[in-house]
């Protein structure tokens, strides 16, 4: 590999799918680690992760190191030909650390101390904390960099530690300090004149602590922004302590699937690997849209290539109000649906289930029931079948023409306290419209509103609260170009300071749709909708005046809005002043799609049925309650079963083809 090259999860998988999971076999006696190889084999596991929370037993007391048991499951591994995703084992720190060193402890916004006995009990500012998690990862890295078995670092956890404390104060000053570089500026940017919050000391500025009532709602979202960039921060440290010793070895850390604590778009820039934890309920009727929208999302952060699933449920997990297992089938349904959608890695947490802590419910490959059990034989299934299908698919990338604009930034600002509805949940708003796209089957990515978005005939803008003046001069120049734009409700209403601007929304984007004036938002109650020409309208409507030759695709029908438009266009952009219902929405957006001359990836599909090209393979998954026949035009092999499917292929309950043309 070249000097200048970054590794990435090819060189990890080497033509293959990773398949396996999270170990933690320093749970178990070792007689049982050679039980465990043993089926690995069996179920074709060709990865597993070791050490995410192994910090007590690599350094029970400060300083001290144990590797021993460590050394002998890299070997082990080694010796069986599975490789070693090897994680840093920084998100649970030793309870030692806590009690020598408090103020590595994180407090939140009540002043609470979060205490060890759980896990990610660390304050990402504490400069103890992170000295402490720079020797551990410094000491692993140079004493596996040679290994074998090694085939990637895993950073840490699913970071997601917010913190109020006074280190944290002081470290949330430096960030702001360096955002604005005087007080006046921060004034300005957070409106202070407002309730008389002006700061006259830097000294003087908190974190959004506890408050008589709201708090300053650009103080929340840098508040926000710091929390992200200080877990990066912690992430990068480690990241470049490993480098350091092995620059030919990816690293990742694993995503939270929406989670809002992290700005992702910034995270993965710094990745080599973009991995992601899904755990879709499987009672959920759209479970599988759920798991599309976070594969599709997953795969856009790793800027269109392959993706790694870090974590997923092999039946019941233990933290819903009622868990309920995987019926059979859907473990391999939606593991296939991953590959179908980029990822070269399909994992789970975790290999062998826990007898005993917190999460000796949460499902395993290798449950109670053991290798009899059904979990493990559909495990074994999955494992032979992503074997056949692995060279075939894997480095293989996904074609869309549709992009899904989603930023953090927008979703921080607009979920403040004093919005005009409780009802409007930024990622319910984001789940329909990719759930209407999904169901057109439209391929879709995701994109940051500033990015290039020339690759997309179809941009769409599910709830585009806060918008930069780069991001509108992009949405502007998609649209002048040539392309399609369909905006969501509460479009452009917020500056990058969340400042309302001048007119309810940029002077831009209205002269873009045609709308002369927003006079007033009117939010929706719980249960209500708005009539429009041809649907009905939920969560939101707005009472807009349209410019005369702006094109009303639909109005309102009745009430105060009686007549006015719901559905604005001008030339090729739309404008969409509520959220039509399901089917309304997948119909208007289908309609638009149709305009901009895009076309499903397979016509005259079953509702339930996806479809999903990678590479030059059809995926076809169902998941509907039976079975169904899907008609499919020429020959072709199903790469799962090696027939051979000429017209029509019969997917059972669950089922899945991988056609090969």
């Amino acid at each position: 590999m070249r000097a200048h090259q970054r590794p990435s999860l090819a060189d990890a998988t080497r033509g293959r799918i990773l398949f396996g999971g999270d170990h933690n076999p320093e749970q178990w006696p070792e007689e049982t680690w050679h039980e465990d190889v043993r089926l690995m084999k069996e179920a074709a596991v060709n990865s597993v992760t070791l050490g995410v929370f192994s910090w007590a037993k690599l350094e029970p007391r400060p300083g001290a190191r144990e590797f021993g048991w460590l050394d002998r499951l890299m070997d082990l591994m080694h010796d069986h030909g599975v490789g070693v995703v090897l994680a840093t084992p920084t998100s649970s720190p030793s309870p030692w650390m806590g009690r020598l060193h408090p103020e590595t402890l994180p407090r939140d916004a009540e002043g609470r101390t979060e205490w060890w006995g759980s896990r990610q009990h660390f304050s990402h500012s504490s400069a103890v904390y992170r000295r402490y998690a720079a020797a551990i990862t410094d000491d692993l890295a140079a004493r596996y960099a040679g290994h074998p078995a090694l085939t990637m670092w895993h950073i840490n956890n699913e970071y997601c530690t917010y913190d109020y404390g006074d280190e944290a104060a002081a470290a949330f000053r430096r960030w702001l300090q360096d955002r604005y570089q005087t007080l006046d500026a921060l004034n300005h940017a957070w409106g202070t004149a407002f309730w008389g919050q002006g700061y006259d000391r830097w000294s003087e500025i908190l974190p959004p602590r506890h408050a008589h009532y709201m708090k300053n709602p650009t103080q929340v979202l840098d508040f926000r922004r710091f929390t992200s960039d200080m877990l990066l921060e912690c992430f990068v440290a480690e990241r470049d302590i490993v480098r350091r010793h092995t620059p030919h070895i990816p690293v990742t850390s694993n995503f939270m699937p929406l989670w809002a604590g992290q700005d992702a778009w910034r995270w993965a820039r710094e990745e080599d690997v973009v991995s992601v934890d899904l755990y879709p309920d499987p009672r959920d009727p759209l479970g599988a849209q759920y798991g599309a929208l976070v594969q599709d999302m997953t795969r856009s952060q790793a800027a269109g290539g392959p993706w790694m699933l870090m974590e997923q449920a092999a039946g019941a997990v233990n933290w819903r109000g009622v868990n309920h297992p995987r019926p059979r089938g859907l473990n391999r349904l939606w593991s296939l649906q991953a590959v179908a959608r980029g990822a070269d890695a399909v994992c789970y947490f975790q290999w062998r289930q826990s007898r005993q802590g917190a999460e000796k419910f949460h499902s395993a490959m290798v449950g109670h029931a053991g290798e009899r059990g059904r979990t493990f034989q559909e495990v074994r299934q999955l494992g032979a079948e992503l074997a056949v299908i692995g060279p075939e698919v894997a480095g293989t990338r996904i074609t869309a023409d549709v992009a899904v604009l989603h930023d953090w930034n927008s979703w921080w600002a607009g979920e403040h306290d004093g919005r005009l509805s409780q009802e409007v949940d930024y990622p319910e708003v984001l789940r329909a419209w990719h759930r209407a796209l999904w169901e057109a089957h439209l391929t879709t990515d995701f994109a940051h509103p500033e990015q290039d978005l020339s690759a997309y005939r179809l941009v769409v803008a599910p709830q585009p609260y806060l918008l930069t003046d780069a991001a509108i001069d992009n949405l502007l120049a998609h649209v002048r170009d040539g392309g399609t734009l369909v905006c969501g409700f509460l479009a452009g209403v917020a500056d990058e300071d969340d400042r309302v601007r001048p007119g309810g929304m940029d002077a831009r984007l209205r002269e873009l749709f045609g709308i002369r004036t927003l006079h007033e938002w009117w939010p929706l109650d719980a249960g209500e909708s708005a009539e429009c020409d041809g649907f009905r309208g939920t969560l939101w409507s707005e009472e807009l005046e349209a410019e005369d030759d702006a094109v009303v695709e639909a109005g309102y029908k009745g009430g105060e809005l009686d007549g006015l438009p719901a559905v604005l266009r001008r030339g090729t952009a739309w404008y969409l002043s509520t959220l039509p219902e399901p089917d309304a929405l997948r119909a208007l957006l289908t309609g638009v799609a149709d305009r901009a001359g895009l076309r499903p990836v397979l016509e005259g599909l079953p509702d339930g049925v996806e479809a999903v090209r990678r590479g030059a393979l059809l995926f076809l998954l169902n998941h509907r309650p039976d079975a169904v026949t899907v008609e499919v035009p020429g020959r072709h092999r199903d790469l799962l079963t090696g027939d051979l499917v000429t017209g029509s292929v019969l997917l059972e309950r669950h089922g899945a083809v991988v056609l090969q043309p």
